[in-house]
């Protein structure tokens, strides 16, 4: 088995998660800024052996696009041709980065912290695992 990795795709930032070998926990991995994506994900894949990619799909609370959805969609074309062996899988990612906020405030994280906008992505990512994880039991 390898692993599972997950993408919070931004505009500026990507946060990625990774489950371990057996595909049971979803860890945060890090955020990246997204030009150094695909040459980071060339360099993990290669070392990891990566089994299949996940990636949030924005979508509104009317379930429609949002303006966010083309830059995603372009990623995926990316990540398929660099990764053609991998399927990249998308998944709704609505409510993700409020589900982030929250769990670094639950976990007792000081506002200042809070801010890092960079472990909200990765966190994002995390969230966008697990519920895959748990949907595939």
């Amino acid at each position: 088995m390898g692993r599972i990795l997950a993408i919070d795709y931004g505009k500026k930032r990507t946060g990625l998660a990774v489950t371990d070998p057996m595909q049971l926990i979803a860890s945060g991995l890090t955020t990246i800024p997204t030009h150094e994506l695909i040459p980071f994900l060339k360099k993990y894949i290669a070392a990891e052996g990566v089994e299949k990619i996940l990636i949030g799909e924005p979508k509104g609370l009317n379930g429609q696009a949002t303006d966010a959805t083309p830059l995603v969609a372009e990623c995926i074309r990316i990540l398929e041709k660099n990764f053609p062996a991998v399927p990249v899988v998308k998944m709704d990612e609505r409510f993700t980065s409020k589900l982030a906020v929250q769990a670094m405030i639950d976990s007792g994280l000081k506002k200042k912290d809070r801010q890092n906008k960079g472990l909200v992505d990765e966190i994002s990512a995390t969230i966008l695992l697990q519920e895959y994880l748990q949907r595939s039991i």
